[in-house]
């Protein structure tokens, strides 16, 4: 058997209460490795992609990746793939804490959920053991509670995996909450655990992974740690400042989307940032599983209407969206509102980015008084506080139809345009119109929107490996692809944070891991094919859920508005530059469909 994995997957039928154990398939290990890319093979091949996303005939693959649980730094991943409830596209969110090793220690590379529970359930996994229990007591809980009973119910030690109210009432945007402060964000993958009435997972793992080859793994994560400790942005600026060090940084350059991105600039953006979290609200730095980093922030509000309150964060993204993307410089409200974000199990992003297009809506006349329950202007923090509140408890009209996501609360009023999203999800915090590389990895993403499937700021912005101007078009489409393979492969179905990728810049570096870990002699090339493939296997996915070429597209206001002021003022984003040349990198037609040649080469079917 190949080393690295535990061996088995676990699947449970919520309709029949059946749970069978399956050994891990040694021919998509080698081709999909593990972590996101086996769990969408399996998605690939057992579900309907026309499906409705809340139908029982919807699975979830909950996944670790061969490198996970092991010491090689941020191994504490894990992944959930399944068709997403926000986008209708095939979903993967990774996730850190503590969940993903303790799961294998378990005994379980995946969990695979199935069909639907008559009555809301968990389930319990001990050392081997899987129990499905009764969770009806629990269901609609804010997630820490949530944990902390089942903790009680089951083992202490036990690591928790769990939806939260906007799970169970079915939001849109709903994440899986892992250690109650690391969500599996975006696409709504949490809603589709609650479509299944299944509150999450509880792992409890003492057994050990066996590796191919313990010295040369032991050296290769040596020297992996080496590099982590070099590089200045993760044993400095991340451990220092958190996530939130970017606000200053791409604020500068004038890529920080405003009020619903209709700037990209905010000369007072720098009192949410980084450096005021560190001075007005941290308390301590916070790390996930066999992490060095520690970007998580612990913070409590010291003064003020939310004084007292404390949890972890903000980060970057949250920082902004429920901040300057909603035009609100008042860095408590910002924090409270993350808060709730993570005890509602909100996606952050998708909430802020809701949010603010409401509230221009609502400024522009388009929602009627009578449809809201106070004035939503931006600007104002506590309107974004309640917002919150009332989208996580699907409260009210407008409550309702912001925990639908930003796409169809702007389609309801007559104005999806006013939606920052693609393929119905909402942008991350990197104004496209700033960053070519970006805006081209937001249209072809296969999730939709999402900075993380293939982060060009590294290049753009960073410098790192090589750096490449931000505003320059050329060479951005190969840029893309190669960061986006580079992700699927090395990094999210392995079984690692992408953070690593800023010490870690080459695919040598995740390959020597891999290799003394699993005992498969990945070159460079087969690691970077191995991510190709997962890439255009999700392509293909969703073109058989109907997705076409017109869903690669970004926002009218990123494409035709110009950005009016700071150092980005009049940027457009010219996608027609850049999208022909990408699709004939990937070896797809000019309707971005993958050629005969190119899966006959990646050894897929259409």
């Amino acid at each position: 058997m190949i080393k690295g994995f535990a061996g088995v997957i676990a699947r449970v039928n919520l309709s029949t209460g059946e749970i069978k154990r399956e050994k891990i398939n040694e021919e998509w290990a080698r081709l999909f490795i593990g972590g996101r890319g086996y769990g969408s093979k399996i998605i690939y091949d057992e579900v309907d992609p026309k499906i409705d996303p809340l139908a029982p005939e919807n699975k979830v693959v909950i996944a670790t990746g061969p490198i996970g649980g092991s010491n090689a730094p941020t191994s504490g991943r894990s992944m959930v793939i399944t068709k997403g409830a926000e986008t209708g596209t095939i979903a993967c969110s990774n996730v850190g804490g503590f969940f993903g090793p303790e799961l294998k220690r378990a005994g379980y590379d995946m969990v695979i959920i199935e069909g639907k529970a008559e009555k809301p359930v968990y389930l319990w996994i001990n050392d081997g053991s899987i129990e499905i229990r009764d969770a009806q007591k629990l269901w609609g809980k804010k997630t820490a509670e949530v944990e902390q009973v089942i903790k009680q119910e089951t083992d202490p030690k036990a690591r928790v995996a769990n939806i939260g109210p906007a799970g169970v009432k079915l939001s849109r945007i709903a994440n899986i909450m892992v250690d109650a402060c690391r969500a599996a964000g975006r696409s709504g993958v949490g809603t589709v655990l609650g479509s299944k009435n299944f509150l999450g997972i509880a792992a409890r793992g003492t057994k050990k992974v066996e590796l191919f080859d313990p010295e040369e793994a032991k050296k290769a994560i040596a020297q992996a740690r080496k590099l982590v400790r070099e590089s200045k942005i993760t044993s400095v600026v991340l451990p220092k400042l958190g996530t939130a060090n970017m606000v200053n940084v791409i604020n500068e350059r004038g890529g920080y989307p405003v009020r619903n991105a209709q700037d990209a600039y905010d000369a007072d953006a720098g009192v949410t940032g980084g450096e005021e979290i560190a001075d007005k609200i941290l308390i301590k730095k916070w790390a996930c599983a066999a992490c060095p980093i520690a970007c998580g922030r612990v913070t409590e509000i010291k003064e003020g209407k939310y004084k007292g309150h404390h949890g972890e964060g903000p980060e970057y993204e949250t920082t902004w969206a429920l901040g300057l993307m909603c035009g609100v410089h008042d860095l408590n409200a910002i924090t409270y509102a993350h808060y709730l974000c993570n005890e509602y199990g909100l996606d952050g992003i998708s909430a802020g980015v809701t949010i603010a297009c409401a509230m221009e809506l609502y400024e522009k006349g388009y929602i009627p008084e009578r449809d809201v329950p106070f004035p939503m202007r931006f600007g104002d923090g506590d309107a974004v506080v309640k917002l919150v509140q009332i989208m996580g408890e699907r409260e009210g009209i407008v409550g309702d139809l912001l925990a639908e996501g930003s796409y169809r609360l702007a389609e309801h009023y007559g104005h999806p345009e006013l939606s920052m999203s693609s393929k119905k999800q909402e942008i991350p915090a990197y104004d496209p119109r700033a960053f070519k590389g970006m805006g081209l990895n937001y249209a072809t993403s296969n999730r939709g929107a999402c900075h993380v499937r293939g982060y060009t700021i590294g290049a753009e912005v960073v410098g790192w490996p090589e750096p490449m101007d931000r505003l320059q078009y050329e060479g951005k489409a190969a840029l893309t692809k190669h960061m986006q393979d580079f992700t699927a492969g090395a990094i999210d179905s392995a079984g690692m944070c992408l953070f690593t990728w800023f010490a870690l810049g080459y695919v040598s570096d995740y390959g020597s891991i891999l290799r003394a870990i699993t005992g498969i002699p990945y070159s460079d090339e087969e690691l970077l094919k191995a991510g190709e493939r997962i890439n255009n296997l999700e392509r293909l996915f969703n073109l058989k859920a109907g997705l076409t070429k017109k869903d690669d597209t970004l926002p009218l206001r990123l494409l035709k508005e110009p950005i009016p002021s700071g150092p980005s003022k009049g940027e457009v984003f010219e996608l027609d530059r850049m999208l022909p040349e990408y699709y004939k990198l990937r070896g797809w037609d000019k309707e971005g469909v993958p050629t005969k040649e190119k899966l006959e080469e990646l050894g897929l079917k259409m």
